[in-house]
């Protein structure tokens, strides 16, 4: 895995730190209330939290533009949050509410809003490789700079339509972003026992575009390398495929017990690997923000979360004639 010096000020700006941390933030709160909320029962449906691996949505989506796209998995919060969704609306639509970015009908696992460049979080593992392809195909006949990143889990690595995928956005020479967020578990197999093969970075090779291993604990590791990525796919570089690994807090779902994971491995990971407090602790070591600074973000995404929860609670429901719209497309 790459080894990034600390961040200077040459490299990275103040706001641009400071909009970093609120992203991470805003998704670590956002899920760790959803961890507490999901045990009430009042939540519906599956729900798969990000906690652990924000820096990797805030490293590689921070480096979009509004125009750009993402195509998210099961596990979409933190992309959904990065990508500008609303979250008071994402709360709601995770409660199945009517006031719901998507009206109560998606909820956790169908998180999208294609104003903002969510092209969705998707049930279907290996889904959202796919759909990137079509994003660059379309910027390549109109002749845009837009580029669509992809968010795949290792699990997600192993289905034939993120490689078929690889080799479509490599063959058309497509400005697409292939990121997988390798986090040890392929739902409760680990890795060791489903990927052959040490990366999965180095399959990039077979399709003859760069792939690269980073630490998707550290948000600058990620920051570096997605920029490059990411500016290569603008310039009419082509694809990459850009492998984060990290570890999630909680289980593939809330409710499972976690019964295949090592003794303390997440309490180790919270303690010893966690993006925020790693992160916090290097903008402030090299002067590019205060610990108030941080602090003030804090509990400011603290009443926001608050507010998402209550706002939720409160919203109508979907009423049973709002089964019918939004079915097809109207021209």
């Amino acid at each position: 895995m790459s080894a990034v010096a600390p961040p200077a000020a040459g490299d990275i700006t103040r706001e641009q730190v400071l909009d970093a941390y609120r992203t991470m933030r805003t998704i670590r709160e956002f899920e760790e209330r959803l961890h507490r909320e999901f045990a009430t029962g009042d939540i519906p449906g599956f729900v798969h939290l990000y906690a652990g691996e924000e820096a990797i949505a805030a490293g590689v989506i921070g480096h979009l533009r509004p125009d750009d796209y993402v195509a998210s998995t099961h596990r979409g919060h933190g992309h959904a949050i990065a990508k500008g969704c609303d979250v008071k609306g994402m709360m709601a639509e995770i409660y199945g509410k009517k006031t719901g970015i998507c009206h109560g009908k998606g909820g956790s696992m169908h998180i999208a809003d294609l104003d903002q460049g969510m092209l969705g979080a998707n049930g279907i593992v290996g889904g959202g490789p796919p759909l990137v392809c079509g994003v660059g195909l379309k910027a390549k006949v109109t002749g845009t700079d837009q580029v669509a990143v992809s968010f795949t889990g290792d699990g997600g690595s192993n289905q034939g339509t993120f490689l078929e995928a690889l080799n479509l956005a490599s063959a058309w020479h497509l400005a697409c972003v292939f990121v997988v967020e390798n986090n040890g578990y392929a739902e409760a197999t680990s890795s060791r026992f489903h990927q052959a093969g040490v990366d999965v970075a180095k399959r990039a090779d077979g399709f003859g575009m760069p792939g690269i291993v980073v630490d998707g604990f550290d948000f600058f590791a990620v920051r570096e390398a997605a920029g490059e990525a990411i500016a290569r796919a603008r310039s009419g570089g082509g694809p990459t495929l850009l492998e984060c690994k990290v570890g999630r807090y909680y289980g593939h779902f809330e409710g499972d017990q976690q019964t295949y994971r090592g003794p303390n491995e997440v309490e180790e990971l919270r303690r010893d690997r966690d993006c925020l407090a790693s992160f916090a602790r290097r903008v402030t070591d090299a002067g590019l923000a205060e610990q108030s600074d941080l602090d003030e973000i804090d509990s400011a995404i603290a009443r926001l979360v608050d507010e998402a929860v209550d706002e939720a609670k409160a919203a109508p429901d979907p009423t049973p004639d709002d089964v019918l719209s939004d079915v097809y497309v109207a021209y």
